[in-house]
């Protein structure tokens, strides 16, 4: 069913109804003469028929973000007593992304040509992920389609809340550098120089520190472009490779754990992660090892990927998840004890939110930390920064008033 439905292409058509009106929509199948003979049956006398052209770029225009966002709105449409069909229309209308709209459209286009939802959703692996198929085809199996795409919008929600922390807990260290280094290139580049005019002008020596603000000033103004040049070269390089080698992502993933502060907000973080897909996995009804792939899929970072991989082993040979668990030294004692009662009371679904309801605080209680820690820091660093090139600048003017 899958390969038929990839098989089809969506088509823009307009035509007549027997009023007179002219209607248009979409429609996929396998040829233009397909979608006519189509219409004509549905009343509809055919004037333009014309193969929708396919998204550019798709997988770089659309975001996580826009996919809960449609997660949450088609669970909105279907509580509303909407039909699944006309709740498509209404949120691919309703789309500020066109990209976004034009996939929703698709797969609109493919429900109405009898492909299941889940079909529709696996015909754009690079947006739907294996774990919103599953669950989705969970819900069509099950005849409670409604219930699981409102556990879909609320994990995607979640996750992206929780990956919006990570990215400011990440960026904030970044940015600081960042204008560190922007106020400082400004200062020996455009500051320095008119010191060093008046310095050269008075004569005699400078203090050692004063003459090595001077050198470095003099290399800026000289070699500026190789230095802005080879960074921006190195970070494009590095982003090129990381993207290209799992390799590197997997070693770049060991050492952003050892980082001090930001490696236990990526740890708590990844702990939240786990917790929070197996909770929605299992209370979808999935096999707890069938489960454990997409879990693994979602952790985040590369060593709890492997080591839920490993857990799913030894859960497919018969051990508790919870024995798993502690053979991976990775997950707190707290999080491990909750998974055990969990299993034993028969609620590990439940007792699983909660575990992602308390590393996900944690994790947002750690950035409001690292923040607070960071704008003294700031503070701190930029004054030791400009006041070291403001004192190397005057310590020759110091001198003279000495020599009086």
């Amino acid at each position: 069913m899958a390969t038929a439905a990839a098989q089809k292409t969506v088509f823009n058509w307009v035509g007549k109804d027997a009023k007179g009106q002219t209607v248009k929509g979409e429609m996929a199948s396998k040829s233009a003469d397909l979608i006519k003979a189509q219409l004509r049956r549905q009343g509809i006398t055919p004037t333009k028929v014309l193969k929708q052209k396919p998204i550019r770029g798709g997988s770089s225009k659309i975001t996580a973000g826009d996919i809960s966002i449609f997660a949450r709105q088609l669970t909105t449409m279907m509580g509303s007593g909407v039909p699944l069909v006309q709740a498509f229309e209404i949120v691919a209308n309703g789309l500020e992304n066109k990209a976004m709209a034009r996939v929703v459209s698709q797969i609109k286009a493919d429900v109405e040509g009898g492909s299941s939802l889940t079909v529709a959703l696996k015909n754009h692996p690079e947006h739907f992920d294996d774990l919103f198929c599953n669950l989705v085809e969970a819900g069509e199996q099950s005849g409670t389609l409604e219930r699981l795409l409102n556990e879909v919008a609320t994990y995607k929600e979640k996750t992206e809340a929780l990956r919006a922390k990570i990215k400011s807990a990440l960026f904030y260290p970044v940015a600081v550098l960042i204008v560190a280094f922007i106020v400082t290139a400004i200062l020996l580049v455009f500051v320095v120089p008119q010191f060093e005019t008046l310095f050269e002008g008075v004569g005699g020596d400078l203090p050692a520190f004063t003459k090595m603000v001077v050198n470095l000033s003099e290399f800026m103004q000289q070699w500026w472009w190789i230095i802005f040049g080879s960074i921006a070269g190195a970070v494009f390089l590095f982003k090129a490779m990381h993207k290209k080698s799992q390799n590197l992502r997997d070693k770049t993933d060991a050492l952003v754990l050892k980082l001090p502060i930001i490696g236990e907000i990526i740890h708590k973080a990844s702990t939240s992660k786990f917790a929070r897909t197996l909770a929605t996995m299992s209370s979808a009804g999935v096999p707890l090892v069938e489960a454990m792939d997409s879990v693994a899929g979602a952790s985040g970072n590369a060593i709890y990927r492997d080591a839920v991989l490993r857990m799913k082993d030894d859960t497919s040979t018969g051990q508790r998840l919870t024995a798993t668990m502690r053979e991976q030294n990775l997950f707190s004692n707290m999080a491990v004890q909750m998974v055990s009662i969990g299993e034993e009371s028969g609620a590990l679904d439940d007792m699983l939110a909660k575990v992602a309801d308390y590393y996900e605080e944690e994790v947002d209680n750690a950035v409001d930390a690292l923040t607070s820690l960071m704008e003294p820091l700031i503070m701190a660093f930029l004054g030791v920064v400009v006041g070291g090139l403001v004192v190397a600048m005057y310590l020759p003017i110091f001198k003279m008033g000495d020599a009086f």
